[in-house]
């Protein structure tokens, strides 16, 4: 008797439990889910860098503003994989730098030997600005661009993003590294060229990235550094020759060592996509930014000076994407 009440009890939980996962199934299946929605990817720098912070900043806009659009972010080495995937429709935009852009466009740089055309880039919008910074040592006695000739100094790895800003800004200056006493090529992989700053091995090397840096704030900390002005004729000229660069200011009192601002000239980095994204869809994107740019503005200090007014422009002779023009063209 007791099997057999035994046996019915068993029935009857596996029956309700069947019910319940049934239920569950279908309550699933009649949720408006998102999961359905077109996924749109982003092609940003790696994870922890600031074009990483940044996409899934818009990412977040995106997704939170419109209901049919799933945005996600797509971490990469370096802005040629992103422009190479953009371009291939593996992605359908990424933050790209304005210099890499330039390249790209102009078949020079990295970009010289690759036989691809990118001219199916269309801009959205510019974002945030990166500097590149002349770091010093207070005990080097540096406090131009001219008293850095015969200096040690730190060129960064070679092919490196540093090593480029470095080997534009000796060119500008019609130098050589033959005007240096010492002319590294220390990587920042495992902080080489931090310690070898620290040592006294270098006394000055360019920093590139946007601020307040944490990296820098160590050095002012614990290695006695400096920021020194590069505003001289030379850079000015080379900013008004090349569309990529631009002249920037790092405000004052951005680190307590530095309580006036640091003229100085570096990159900006945009919001880019190809002519596969749809229209509706690059008019949502804007529409988002927009909407949630007060939340942008205040994440990070080098957020504050974006601005709408900036949206579909650039320097670079890229055509603005027609979701874009559509948009400032409505509101």
């Amino acid at each position: 008797m007791m099997t057999t009440l035994h046996r019915i009890n068993n029935g009857y939980r596996r029956f309700f439990m069947q019910a319940s996962v049934l239920c569950i199934f279908l309550m699933i299946g009649l949720l408006p889910l998102k999961a359905h929605a077109l996924e749109i990817l982003v092609g940003t720098g790696e994870i922890g860098t600031f074009s990483n912070f940044t996409g899934r900043l818009i990412c977040r806009m995106v997704n939170k503003s419109a209901e049919d659009i799933t945005c996600k972010t797509v971490p990469a080495p370096d802005d040629v994989h992103n422009l190479t995937n953009l371009r291939g429709g593996s992605l359908d935009s990424a933050l790209i730098d304005s210099r890499m852009l330039y390249d790209a466009i102009n078949k020079t740089g990295y970009f010289e030997f690759l036989d691809i055309s990118y001219d199916n880039l269309r801009a959205l919008i510019p974002l945030y600005e990166v500097p590149f910074t002349l770091v010093v040592r207070r005990d080097a006695n540096i406090s131009s661009m001219e008293e850095l000739k015969g200096k040690r100094i730190n060129f960064g790895a070679p092919r490196s993003l540093q090593h480029l800003a470095t080997d534009t800004i000796i060119t500008a200056k019609n130098w050589t590294k033959g005007n240096f006493s010492l002319a590294a090529e220390l990587s920042a992989s495992q902080s080489q060229d931090t310690m070898a700053f620290c040592h006294g091995t270098t006394q000055a090397m360019i920093h590139i990235g946007v601020h307040p840096d944490a990296t820098l704030q160590q050095l002012f900390k614990l290695c006695e550094a400096d920021l020194v002005n590069m505003d001289d004729t030379d850079i000015q000229k080379l900013v008004a020759d090349r569309p990529e660069f631009l002249k920037i200011t790092i405000a004052a009192n951005t680190y307590p060592s530095n309580p006036e601002g640091i003229t100085t000239f570096g990159t900006s980095v945009a919001l880019i996509a190809s002519d596969n994204l749809d229209e509706e869809t690059a008019y949502k994107i804007i529409s988002a930014i927009d909407r949630y740019q007060k939340n942008l503005k205040s994440a990070h200090p080098a957020l504050a000076s974006f601005t709408m007014d900036a949206a579909g422009k650039n320097d670079l002779g890229l055509t603005p994407h027609p979701g874009v023009m559509k948009y400032l063209s409505e509101n």
